[in-house]
């Protein structure tokens, strides 16, 4: 392209009709900055370098994309490939185009690759760019359309790592904007690089009986046409081509060429959604439907925005034809999806007006930033993106009609959590399509799900999260813990260093003094007092460790000795050690003890007293530090205790221990499976007052049917 060229500004056929004059002249504007930009550049095609941007923006015009995009869309490579900066766009184009710029110059300068550690990041950053605004992604896709076009001029071994990236990252995400003509292009186009034998092979079956498939569709075209015509439906009817990557995957999961029955298919196309209604009674009245293969994506949306009626009917010669019926505006969202929603008539403000959408629809971002703020590592991140995102999904409903997306194989606490985490954290069951139904209930595509809640709720069981399959579900169920044990323990922390100030007559504004408590929080890296009384409650460091008083064990030891004669009385403390009361105890992994088993203690160097059954074989290797301590009379604390369930089946039987828990106001902690064969095992743990409580859980859990031995675990 020469200079002369450039300047003829209409010569360059972008689609601008829907523009007004002063954004066309914005666009021609933000052209000739690319242009002069990109001067003596060259594509690998051995052409303009400019050439690349003009196709980026004619691809967006194509769907309609906005003018901040289009501009966007043609300075979209000059940050990385010139030495324009983005305060030099932001001068000339303003902050929206700036920031579009930048959003896709930072997705571009990320080494990709689906083999390694960079894929993490790059998803990541792809994403989270997308919920921030979805021009960048929407650009991205268009500009990695137009390099796919290129990608036969590039060496092998980039074709098939380019392809791969596409296929496994960018068109998932163009599927969930309903970009459903890049979308399938993008698809196309990677099965040729990655599998060029089988795109070629199905090309090549195409062709060969294309002329008859054309004639049969054309055929059915006309009788539709006159069909509904004769009762005053005015429409329009266009064949439909599959895509050639859709054929693949029919074929990949065993289907044989001649039994896609969908290669033989039509578009109908009319200009109300009563109409819809209306063609296909008339059409389901003269050619038989096929069942099971009726969709009303009008009445029940995909969250995508997608709406269309499907159906395949027996036809002509009794071929089976697959006919979608949409009005126009239908049309237009099913193929360029959240791109046709940009705003860009007199008097609306497009940025509103998606942000609404959006918040509205698309669920899709909702998860995303939902995973964003919660604390992942990056390949976890993507991982549950994979999963719970961009996998093949579910549909549900709320009993007012929302369309709730989930993935495959969710349970009703999933659905709970993906309403709102208040819904998951009181609620009490489920009811799915008018019947009760546990909470282990495998959801499916059109239920009704209705949750039931008490406000008054003790929150959820921790056994939900064995149960949940989303990651949002088990982290929210998991928030909801830690934040509970974290207020408990930051106010016992706070308690105990308390105490432990005022026994060695330590003013607490001597200590609480700025310059003292950073010191502190300097030297056991600690971010603020909070999480110093956090600390000190979860038993991570001990009062006088952070009070830096004498060596621990031999001031425990003297304090044991002295008080040894003392009577027991009722102390704050669970544990007496010795009949005395300010001694640090915590009770041991290997043996758990609970209130009311025989217990003894010993001196360790750091942690203070450690507590085990008297049965414990641990004991017996220990010398002279052990010492007397005993159950305070009232206990306040639930204690962990684990069991071991030996049963005679291969039936699982872990909803029947978890309801049994339940019943004996319980609170479980974890139920596994740990040796699945003919006769399976499990491990429960659960949280119990003493052991009174213990031995009756026991009890019931033998008559359950298949139990035979329960086993307390000592380690």
């Amino acid at each position: 392209m020469d200079e002369k060229k450039e300047i003829s500004f209409v010569d360059l056929k972008l689609n601008l009709g829907y523009f007004k004059k002063s954004e066309i002249k914005e666009i021609e504007k933000a052209y000739k900055y690319a242009y002069s930009a990109h001067l003596g550049q060259k594509r690998a095609t051995g052409e303009d370098y400019i050439n690349h941007p003009l196709n980026v923006a004619l691809i967006l015009t194509g769907i309609n994309a906005d003018c901040d995009t289009i501009c966007a869309a043609l300075l979209h490579d000059v940050m990385e490939d010139t030495n324009s900066t983005k305060e030099d766009i932001e001068k000339n184009f303003g902050n929206t185009v700036a920031r579009l710029v930048d959003g896709v110059s930072k997705i571009n300068n990320i080494k990709m690759s689906t083999e390694n550690e960079y894929l993490t990041s790059y998803y990541k950053k792809i994403i989270v760019g997308m919920s921030e605004d979805v021009r960048v992604i929407i650009i991205k896709l268009a500009d990695r359309l137009h390099n796919m076009r290129t990608l036969y001029v590039m060496p092998k071994e980039t074709q098939i790592r380019k392809a791969k990236e596409t296929l496994e990252i960018l068109t998932p995400i163009a599927h969930r904007l309903g970009m459903n003509k890049i979308k399938s292009e993008l698809e196309d186009l990677s099965l040729r690089y990655l599998k060029p034998d089988v795109y070629f092979d199905i090309v090549e079956k195409l062709n060969k009986n294309k002329n008859e498939r054309e004639e049969l569709v054309k055929n059915m075209m006309d009788e539709v046409a006159l069909l509904l015509d004769k009762n005053g439906i005015k429409c329009e009817i266009k064949g439909r081509a599959k895509s050639i990557y859709s054929i693949y995957k029919k074929l990949d999961k065993g289907r044989s060429f001649n039994n896609i029955y969908d290669l033989l298919a039509m578009r109908i196309f009319v200009n109300t959604k009563e109409e819809c209604y209306q063609a296909l009674g008339f059409i389901h009245s003269k050619y038989k439907p096929v069942p099971k293969r009726f969709k009303d994506y009008i009445a029940m949306p995909k969250t995508n925005l997608y709406q269309s009626l499907h159906t395949t009917v027996f036809g002509i010669e009794g071929h089976l034809f697959e006919i979608q019926i949409r009005t126009y505006e239908m049309d237009e969202i099913a193929e360029n999806g959240i791109a046709s929603h940009w705003a860009y008539k007199e008097n609306k403000n497009a940025t509103v007006e998606m942000q609404n959408i959006t918040e509205q629809k698309l669920q899709f971002y909702k998860s995303i930033i939902e995973l964003n703020d919660e604390k992942m590592s990056n390949e976890e991140f993507v991982n549950t993106v994979k999963k719970d995102i961009l996998d093949t999904n579910i549909y549900v409903y709320t009993p007012m009609g929302d369309v709730i997306e989930l993935p495959t194989g969710a349970t009703p606490i999933d659905f709970a959590y993906k309403v709102h985490s208040k819904v998951g954290d009181t609620m009490t069951g489920a009811i799915v399509n008018d019947a009760i139904v546990p909470l282990s209930y495998t959801l499916k595509n059109g239920d009704i799900v209705k949750i039931t809640t008490n406000s008054n709720s003790n929150g959820p069981s921790y056994e939900w999260i064995n149960i949940a399959t989303t990651t949002s579900a088990k982290n929210k169920i998991k928030s909801f813990f830690n934040k509970q044990n974290k207020e408990e323990y930051v106010a016992e922390g706070k308690v105990l260093l308390e105490k432990e100030l005022k026994r060695h007559k330590i003013a607490l504004t001597k200590f609480y003094n700025k310059e003292n408590l950073d010191s502190v929080f300097k030297e056991f890296t600690l971010k603020d007092i909070d999480d110093l009384y956090l600390n000190i409650g979860n038993g991570k460091y001990s009062p006088k460790t952070i009070i830096k008083s004498e060596n621990e064990e031999t001031k425990l030891t003297k304090e044991i000795n002295r008080e040894l004669k003392v009577k027991a009385k009722s102390f704050a403390n669970d544990v007496v050690v010795a009949s005395y009361s300010n001694i640090k105890t915590h009770i041991a992994n290997c043996c758990l003890p609970v209130p009311g088993d025989e217990i003894t203690g010993f001196i360790t160097k750091t942690n203070g007293i450690s507590v085990h059954r008297i049965s414990c074989p641990n004991i017996d290797l220990i010398d002279d530090k052990i010492v007397e301590v005993s159950w305070n009379n009232e206990t306040k604390n639930k204690y962990l205790s684990e069991l071991i369930v030996y049963t005679n089946s291969g039936n699982n039987i872990m909803l029947d221990l978890v309801q049994t828990i339940i019943n004996n106001n319980m609170q479980p902690d974890n139920v596994n499976i740990i040796n699945k064969t003919d006769k399976i095992t499990y491990s429960v743990i659960v949280q119990v007052n003493n052991i009174e409580e213990l031995e009756k859980l026991k009890t019931d859990f033998m008559k359950i049917k298949g139990v035979t031995d329960i086993e307390r675990v000592t380690r």
